[in-house]
C-alpha cells in the first residue's frame, strides 16, 4: 500500500492529560522520514518507520512480510515501483524480503521467483526513535520505562521525542536516552515507534492490545515487545537542601475529569484535619488552585498550604522527595510521586485496580459503582469533563468516590505510618 509519509492522528485526550479545554493541539503527529536504507540491490530501500516498509523500483518484483517471532507471512504479493508498508505500526519482529521474477523458462506453467534481498529486523547500533504525546505527564510517566527497557533490549542509539518539560525531569536518570523535542525526526533512522492511546481503543493496527484490558502502565510494554511487568520511572531530586524542616505530605486534589476527582465533600477536609492532629503540615501540590469547566468547580481544599502553581515538574520532585508520604487521585502527580519513591495513597474509584501503578495504599471499594473506565461496553464521552458514565445526572452520580470516607483515607495513613520507617520526616 502507499507510504503515508505524515498524518496527523487526533485520539482521545489520554488518561493523565492536562485540562481538556487547554490542549488544543493534536495529540499525536505521524512523521516518519522518507525510506533511506538501502539495500544494495536494484535500488531498493527499507526501514522500520511507522511499520515495516520496502521501497522498489519498477518490475517484476515480489515483497514478503514476515513476523518472525510468530513464525508466519504476513504479506506477499507482486510489487512494482511502489512502497509496500505494514498494517502493524507498533514493534513487531519483522522479517523482509524481496523477490525478482526469473526469466520464464521454456514450457514453464508459473513464474519463477527468486530472492534477492532479505532482512531481518536488527536495532543494534543503530538510531531508534520513540515520539510521546505532548500532553499526559502520568502516561508518560508510566510508558517511558519500557523505552529504557527496549533500549537495554536491542542495544539500539535511543531518541526519545517528547516535551520539554517532561524530558527535563528525566535526562539525568536516563543519560544513554537522546531527549529531542516532539517534533523533531533524527537521521539515519532505522525504526521509529509512537507511543500513545490511539482511539478507538480496539484499533489494533497502532496498538496491539486495548490498553483497558492490560491496564495503562503494561500497554507499553506490549507496544514495545518488552516484558509487561511494572516497572517505576527512576526521577532524581536535584542537590538542593530540602525546603522545609517541619514534617509534612503532599497532596493533589485535581483531576482531568471530574469523574477522577474525590467527589466526598467532606472527604479532604476530614483528611487534612486529621494530618493536622498528626503533626503534619499538608502542602496541595496541584498546578491548578481553582479548576472550572462548564457548571462543575474544584478549588484548593480548606486547610491545606497553597504550593499550587505552573511550576517546572523538578522543583516537585525536590518537595515530593522529602514528603513522608503523597495523597492523590488518578492523576499525573500520583505518578511523580511513584517516581521520587515516596509511599502514595491513590484515592479513586473511576478505574479498576490494575489501571495505574501497584500501591498497598490504593483506597477503594466495591459497594457502589466503580471502574467504569475499564468496562468495554461504554462509550466514553472523553470531551465532557462533567461525563459521569454510568450514572450522570442521576443521585447516583460519581457515587464511585462520594463513598469513600474521609475515616477510610485516615485509617491508610495510619497504615502508612505504621509500614514504613518515615521517622519525623526529616531524614528524607
Amino acid at each position: 500500500m502507499p507510504d503515508q509519509e505524515q498524518r496527523t492522528f487526533q485520539a482521545q485526550p489520554a488518561m493523565q492529560g492536562d485540562k481538556l479545554h487547554n490542549a488544543p493541539k493534536p495529540y499525536m503527529t505521524f512523521n516518519p522520514p522518507p525510506i533511506t536504507l538501502e539495500a544494495g540491490v536494484d535500488g531498493i530501500t527499507y526501514d522500520f518507520n511507522f511499520g515495516a516498509r520496502v521501497q522498489v523500483p519498477k518490475g517484476d518484483y515480489r515483497v514478503r512480510l514476515y513476523d518472525n517471532t510468530a513464525r508466519i507471512a504476513l504479506y506477499d504479493a507482486a510489487a512494482s515501483d511502489i512502497i509496500v508498508t505494514s498494517t502493524k505500526r507498533y514493534f513487531v519482529n519483522f522479517g523482509i524480503e524481496v523477490l525478482k521474477k526469473k526469466a520464464k523458462k521454456e514450457n514453464a506453467t508459473k513464474d519463477e521467483y527468486e530472492t534477492i534481498f532479505k532482512h531481518d529486523y536488527n536495532a543494534k547500533d543503530k538510531n531508534v526513535l520513540m515520539k510521546f504525546p505532548d500532553t499526559a505527564l502520568g502516561d508518560v510517566l508510566a510508558w517511558f520505562p519500557y523505552a529504557e527497557e527496549f533500549r537495554k533490549k536491542h542495544q539500539c542509539k535511543l531518541f526519545c521525542a517528547m516535551n520539554p518539560k517532561f524530558s527535563s525531569i528525566l535526562k539525568a536518570s536516563y543519560p544513554k536516552i537522546t531527549f529531542i523535542e516532539t517534533e523533531i525526526v533524527p537521521d539515519n533512522l532505522y525504526a521509529s515507534y509512537y507511543i500513545g492511546l490511539f482511539w478507538p481503543w480496539d484499533n489494533h493496527d497502532l496498538q496491539p492490545l486495548d490498553w483497558r484490558m492490560v491496564g495503562l502502565q503494561k500497554h507499553a510494554a506490549y507496544l514495545l515487545g518488552v516484558e509487561p511487568i511494572e516497572k517505576r520511572v527512576v526521577l532524581t531530586p536535584s542537590k538542593k537542601p530540602r525546603q522545609i524542616k517541619e514534617k509534612y505530605v503532599c497532596i493533589a486534589t485535581q483531576a482531568t475529569a471530574q469523574c477522577k476527582y474525590w467527589n466526598n465533600a467532606y472527604g479532604w477536609l476530614g483528611v487534612i484535619e486529621y494530618l493536622k492532629k498528626l503533626g503534619y503540615r499538608v502542602l496541595c501540590i496541584d498546578r491548578d488552585k481553582i479548576s472550572i469547566s462548564g457548571i462543575h468547580g474544584n478549588t484548593i481544599p480548606f486547610g491545606a498550604e497553597d504550593f499550587t502553581g505552573n511550576k517546572p515538574l523538578q522543583e516537585r520532585i525536590d518537595l515530593l522527595a522529602h514528603a513522608d508520604f503523597f495523597i492523590g487521585l488518578t492523576s499525573g502527580l500520583s505518578w511523580l510521586a511513584w517516581g521520587v519513591g515516596i509511599p502514595v495513597i491513590m484515592i479513586v474509584g473511576y478505574t479498576a485496580p490494575g489501571t495505574e501503578f501497584y500501591t498497598p495504599y490504593r483506597v477503594q471499594h466495591f459497594h457502589v459503582c466503580n471502574s467504569c473506565c475499564n468496562d468495554m461496553r461504554i462509550e466514553h464521552k472523553y470531551n465532557d469533563f462533567g461525563y459521569c458514565p454510568k450514572h450522570g445526572n442521576t443521585d447516583q452520580e460519581f457515587e464511585c468516590t462520594r463513598f469513600i470516607s474521609p475515616e477510610h483515607v485516615n485509617a491508610t495513613i495510619d497504615r502508612v505510618i505504621k509500614d514504613l520507617p518515615i521517622g519525623d520526616g526529616t531524614n528524607r
